[in-house]
């Protein structure tokens, strides 16, 4: 298993475009990518849960991967997030 942590600066937060686009890099891959927001988490290929998160610009959420390929998968998801949120 593998996470990181992650402040939201996008303006409008985990919006509808770029979640989908993260729905797609996720399920490229065997491994499960969670996002955590307090007590509340959401599968990352999960669209209308993580959207239903109402995550915000200056939130603080964990990214967990975990599976055979969470090596690969941590590189592509964490630069996804750097780039897109």
């Amino acid at each position: 298993m593998k996470e990181f942590k992650y402040v939201i600066t996008d303006p409008v937060g985990i919006h509808a475009r770029p979640a989908g686009i993260l729905v797609k890099e996720a399920k490229n891959f065997k491994s499960t990518t969670t996002i955590i927001k307090g007590e509340k988490s959401a599968k990352a290929t999960a669209l209308m849960k993580l959207m239903g998160m109402g995550i915000k610009q200056g939130d603080e959420v964990t990214v967990r991967i975990e599976g055979e390929d969470e090596e690969a998968c941590f590189a592509a998801i964490e630069k996804f997030f750097k780039e897109n949120f």
